[in-house]
């Protein structure tokens, strides 16, 4: 049976969700507070990642984000500061970090990763978005220290008893694949089970399907607050605009705790900062990388290589710290030979808001207490990864289908 439905955010979740939506027959409008140009969806490592199946809410992450409380270039930055919302966040995160939690998010993160690895590959293959960058090369995860070495070589061998394949490489396997690696670099993991895109290219395609398909966008329109009378969302207002549907579906991203508190749910949810500086000069980088002890993403995409990462936890807000653009510029030029990145490139860096749940894993499912209501957000790192698996899901949902996975772990309403 087809339905109106207004989805509130164009990032990769927003769109992803339209297009799965569009794709089961119903009428789509997509509404986005900004011009749909930058952001989160536009600024990150364009990673598909089964391999990432740590969350980021493991053992000793609070004790590092105390200890790097005060250096706002460290990789995972928490700014000081007394605030409700933050102070209760960051207490759910503690609770989420034991080891039997990350252990029971481990298959969670893994086969939602590897559904929309499947359905990436899907809109490759089919064509209806036009050609886009879609590699299947792998990720290395470089490492210099002896400690980054055992704790990557302890996830690899939790992936492998996952299914997912990956190899050890010492330095002389690793030099053989990336050449330009430099002499302090000691070897890697190489996920072959993940692949990469280019995020800009991707979205520009997907928004320009989506517009000739007869989805309705509109841009740089806020919604700013929900009409809600007997379980049921009747309208949704921008300013003295209001907007009607027979179903709603906050995709909003780092804002969207604020409609959903207006529901009736508190979402535990941060605004977790990330960096981007491309380089548009050949280099002599071919495969994906994360550095680990830097915390830094490399990505060779469609014309140019992004160097992307680093999390800040300082509200919303998108103000550039010079000082966390000049660390990625440093320490990532440390781990290949001859790399340097130019001045006019740093100060073109630009900064995405990504939304941040306590446990690592995102919301995905109906607003609890409202019949016509879902939400999907609080995909911390992984929001590009996991795209066409939060559209297909929410898809699902609202077509009353059997969804593709067990949504349980993703409940908008869990406790933590």
């Amino acid at each position: 049976m087809e339905k109106e439905v207004i989805v509130i955010g164009g990032g990769i979740i927003g769109l992803c969700t339209a297009y799965y939506l569009q794709q089961d027959g119903h009428q789509v409008t997509v509404i986005d507070k900004g011009n749909m140009d930058r952001g989160a969806s536009f600024v990150n490592a364009g990673y598909l990642t089964p391999s990432h199946i740590i969350p980021l809410a493991a053992p000793g992450m609070i004790n590092k984000g105390l200890k790097w409380m005060f250096n706002s270039a460290s990789p995972f930055y928490m700014q000081p500061r007394l605030d409700a919302d933050f102070l209760k966040w960051a207490w759910h995160f503690k609770r989420s970090s034991t080891k039997q939690k990350v252990a029971k998010a481990i298959p969670v993160i893994k086969d939602i990763n590897l559904l929309s690895k499947e359905l990436y590959t899907e809109l490759h293959e089919q064509g209806e978005l036009g050609d886009f960058q879609f590699e299947k090369k792998g990720l290395l995860m470089l490492y210099k220290t002896a400690k980054a070495a055992d704790s990557e070589l302890e996830v690899a061998e939790i992936a492998t008893r996952e299914g997912l394949e990956n190899k050890i490489l010492d330095r002389e396997a690793l030099l053989a694949l990336e050449p330009g690696i430099a002499p302090s670099v000691r070897g890697a993991v190489h996920y072959l089970c993940d692949a990469h895109t280019t995020p800009d290219e991707f979205m520009g395609k997907m928004i320009a399907y989506l517009e000739n398909a007869g989805v309705r966008i509109l841009k740089n329109t806020e919604i700013d607050r929900m009409t809600i009378a007997k379980g049921t969302v009747k309208s949704a207002h921008s300013g003295e605009m209001s907007f009607h549907a027979d179903h709603f579906v906050v995709c909003s991203g780092a804002w969207s705790a604020k409609l959903a508190r207006q529901a009736g749910t508190n979402l535990s949810l941060q605004a977790g900062k990330g960096y981007r500086i491309n380089v548009s000069r050949e280099l002599p980088i071919s495969y994906p990388a994360v550095l680990c002890e830097s915390k830094i993403a490399v990505t060779p995409m469609s014309g140019f290589t992004r160097l992307a990462g680093t999390m800040e936890f300082s509200g919303i807000n998108h103000h550039i710290r010079t000082e966390r653009v000049e660390a990625i510029a440093v320490q990532s030029a440390s781990y290949y030979n001859g790399l340097h990145i130019e001045e006019v490139e740093k100060q073109d860096a630009q900064c995405g808001l990504r939304p941040v749940s306590p446990d690592g894993l995102p919301y995905i499912g109906a607003l609890p207490g409202l019949k016509n209501a879902a939400i999907a957000t609080g995909h911390a790192m992984m929001g590009w990864s996991l795209g066409p698996a939060t559209g297909k899901l929410i898809a699902e949902i609202m077509g009353e289908r059997p969804t593709s996975l067990d949504l349980t772990p993703f409940e908008p309403g869990r406790r933590f």
